[in-house]
């Protein structure tokens, strides 16, 4: 059975170092908890993860780039 999302993730975060210094600015997957491949554009990373492992679970990131998540505003009205 593969490795969960939090395990490839996990996987990442212990290469970061590395990663930052080798590939800095390139996209990154991981699947199995192993860095299966580095890409220039997301759209690789992404058509290549899917063709060789389905639905996953595995971790596509660019390295060195901060992650962004918007949430939704909620005010006051």
């Amino acid at each position: 059975m593969p490795a969960t999302l939090d395990e490839n993730m996990a996987a990442y975060e212990a290469m970061r170092d590395q990663l930052e210094a080798e590939h800095h600015g390139k996209w990154v997957v991981f699947y199995d908890q192993e860095l299966v491949g580095t890409y220039d554009w997301s759209d690789e990373a992404c058509m290549d993860a899917v063709q060789r492992f389905g639905r996953g679970p595995y971790h596509i990131r660019q390295v060195g780039v901060r992650q962004v998540f918007w949430l939704p505003f909620i005010g006051r009205a």
